[in-house]
């Protein structure tokens, strides 16, 4: 049999037509592998939703194994347009070209639209600086955002402008081949200075809105390091992430007994003993004192190499200065 390709009978219609050295994988696989400029999650929604055909049946199993000489055809509708709309809010954005932008979200910007935040977020604003050009992740035209930052964090971000480059930014989420480290402030001084904290987290067994570290859980393993010491009331931290769970950063450090400086749902078990400015000072903060300061990855359509940093805000200078004086 002739080594076929994948044939374009219409721009949204393509023909796979199955080779022999594919007999016997899976389907969703040889799909993924041949048709790269969709997400893995875009094609389980389109087999879900009954967009493939072999011949006159339609195929939603995309464990089925596949023979050679099947042709499968799959419709690609168009993107469903976004009911949200866009809002001009400014941008610090320190990188962006036709495929993807890097922007420094500021602490307090919700990234996706959620019960209670239905105005002002990220995509909101990511609407009206992009508008067409984003990502259609999901068969919606909204951002391709490829990971988040919790509302309360600031940080370095980046955003999709098309399927093809968020499938290749969230492969190499995937694989772990992603730079990502934060500066945090936490509460007391860890020792040794430096560890890898390696617990599974999953959601908390009695409050729904927190993680926690739990049997059979997703692997979490975050790496830490100490960078700076205020005696011994508060430190700052470099935070290396091998796995991106929610709340990873903040349930880790917890369970280490040195909760981060600001964090109203992993607070500290026990009170600190700290001189009253500094005590005022972290009362008064209306973020949690976690900044992700580098973000490295591979350009998907370029290969080059691109990797940035963001200063944390002066607010982390400022406490551990009080943490010293006090």
């Amino acid at each position: 049999m002739a080594d076929a390709t994948v044939v374009a009978a219409a721009e949204t219609a393509p023909l796979v037509e199955i080779r022999d050295d594919e007999a016997g994988r899976r389907l969703d696989t040889v799909l993924a592998e041949r048709l790269a400029d969709l997400s893995r999650s875009r094609l389980q929604a389109l087999l879900r939703e009954g967009h493939l055909t072999l011949g006159d049946e339609v195929v939603t199993e995309g464990k089925r194994r596949v023979k050679p000489g099947e042709r499968y055809r799959l419709t690609v509708p168009p993107a469903e347009p976004s009911a949200l709309l866009p809002e001009d809010r400014p941008l610090d954005i320190v990188y962006e070209d036709e495929d993807l932008l890097v922007l420094d979200k500021p602490a307090g910007l919700v990234v996706h639209p959620a019960a209670g935040h239905t105005k002002g977020t990220l995509v909101h604003a990511l609407l009206a600086h992009c508008g067409k050009s984003l990502s259609g992740i999901g068969g919606v035209a909204r951002p391709g955002i490829v990971h988040r930052i919790d509302k309360d964090v600031s940080g370095l971000l980046v955003v999709a402008k098309h399927d093809r480059v968020h499938q290749g930014l969230a492969g190499q989420f995937t694989v772990h081949s992603v730079e990502r480290l934060y500066a945090a402030l936490v509460y007391g001084l860890p020792s040794p200075p430096e560890g890898v904290v390696d617990q599974p987290l999953g959601r908390h067994p009695t409050d729904r809105k927190r993680m926690a570290i739990v049997p059979g859980g997703k692997r979490a393993v975050t790496r830490y390091r100490l960078r700076e010491a205020a005696g011994t009331r508060i430190a700052r931290l470099e935070l290396a992430l091998e796995t991106g769970r929610t709340h990873q950063i903040r349930v880790h450090l917890s369970s280490l007994g040195h909760p981060l400086l600001g964090d109203r749902i992993y607070k500290p078990r026990r009170k600190p003993a700290l001189p009253e400015t500094l005590a005022a000072a972290i009362a008064e903060l209306d973020r949690v004192a976690l900044h992700a300061e580098v973000l490295g990855f591979t350009h998907p359509r370029t290969g080059e190499r691109l990797r940035f940093e963001s200063s944390p805000p002066a607010i982390f200078g400022r406490l551990l200065e009080l943490a010293r004086v006090g």
